[in-house]
């Protein structure tokens, strides 16, 4: 029987169960095989990873492992510089724009509303979400590890929170957003961007109490849902100013 070694480093311990998380174990290997296939037959998506060290030099996806071989597995790299040795994500995109799973409904309207380009449908198949992301250079979000480990997947973040808030706090911190905040510009219904509008133009569409007690409306100039500083407002500018 064949083995290698590996670790894994910071946040791709979350992939791993408990007993394999910030240690070396050993993995038996039977057939060649590269180590990309190795990585992902332990859970760990392709696209989350930037190094690859093995007996003490980079190598690429394409490494085909041996015995005994010695493996450290590093996620995206901040604050090192590593300009020397082989990365392996892609440069990020220049213009942030998301695409959310089936799962993420409720992350896609609180990323709209932070005023991200953010598409996302409750009935998207995995290939639609992967053509999308390749077509119009968006970054997929999901929860299913599995999408993530497609050959075709460039740019892409497995979401590790279940709350609303809390996932959009994840990925304003990963992908470095805090400057690039635009609230309230975009539709929560359908991604559309958001003008003001006069309130004589919608009052037959509006609630009584919402005629007595607004006068700023907003309108999206897609859907036309429209839109005002309400509770809803209040708690989510809290939310905003949190991250920030």
């Amino acid at each position: 029987m064949k083995f290698v070694f590996i670790r894994f480093y910071e946040e791709l311990n979350d992939f791993l169960p408990p007993e394999k998380r910030k240690v070396r174990f050993q993995v038996h290997i039977t057939v060649p095989q590269s180590i990309k296939d190795l990585i992902e037959s332990l859970g760990v998506p392709h696209i989350e990873i930037d190094l690859i060290i093995v007996n003490s030099n980079s190598v690429g996806f394409d490494y085909i492992v041996k015995e005994n071989d010695d493996i450290s597995v590093y996620p995206v790299f901040e604050s090192f510089d590593i300009k020397n040795v082989q990365r392996l994500r892609p440069a990020p995109l220049r213009e942030p724009k998301f695409i959310c799973d089936v799962h993420l409904g409720s992350l896609a309207k609180y990323l709209r509303m932070a005023g991200f380009d953010t598409v996302y449908k409750n009935n998207f198949e995995g290939n639609e979400i992967v053509s999308l992301s390749a077509h119009e250079l968006r970054t997929i979000l999901t929860q299913d590890r599995n999408l993530l480990k497609r050959k075709d997947v460039t740019h892409g973040y497995w979401i590790r929170n279940n709350a609303a808030g809390l996932q959009l706090k994840e990925v304003i911190k990963r992908f470095q957003l805090e400057d690039l905040f635009c609230p309230f510009s975009r539709c929560m219904e359908c991604n559309g961007l958001i003008k003001i509008v006069d309130k004589e133009q919608i009052i037959e569409r509006l609630e009584p109490n919402t005629i007595k007690y607004f006068n700023e409306f907003y309108t999206c100039i897609s859907c036309g849902w429209i839109y005002w500083k309400g509770s809803h407002y209040k708690k989510m500018e809290e939310i905003f100013k949190s991250i920030k």
